[in-house]
């Protein structure tokens, strides 16, 4: 499953020692809140330090984080739990080479012009 949306926190770190097999272990926490009329927040882990610090996830940058929900129970209760797998920044997009005509480096393209062309076939130009 998968997630596009702004983080707005980064929880502190967890780490400890594996009491079954003597590892250290490490993970950390975010919130991301999707975009929409009714914006949603989502809490989700990232498990090992490799990939905490590999995937360098930052306060405001917006990301589209893969994940995998898994449920276990604890005295009875159940709990959810988001676990992150992958994290890809929404602005990781290719350059172009050149800069549009105009334009600045790394200002944004301007919008094509309009060409006059409908998008879509006249009613009356379908083959059938």
């Amino acid at each position: 499953m998968e997630l596009t949306g702004r983080v707005i926190a980064v929880l502190p770190a967890n780490s400890g020692v594996s009491q079954r097999t003597g590892n250290p272990w490490m993970s950390q926490e975010y919130v991301i809140e999707v975009p929409g009329q009714y914006p949603r927040k989502c809490l989700f882990r990232l498990f090992g330090e490799d990939r905490i610090k590999s995937f360098n996830i930052q306060n405001g940058e917006d990301i589209t984080v893969s994940f995998d929900i898994d449920a276990h129970e604890y005295n009875g209760r159940w709990f959810n739990e988001i676990r992150a797998y992958n994290i890809t920044r929404a602005n990781a997009v290719v350059q172009p080479a050149a800069p549009a005509e105009g334009g600045a480096p790394g200002a944004a393209p301007a919008a094509a012009a309009p060409t006059g062309e409908m998008p879509f076939p006249a009613a009356d130009d379908l083959p059938f």
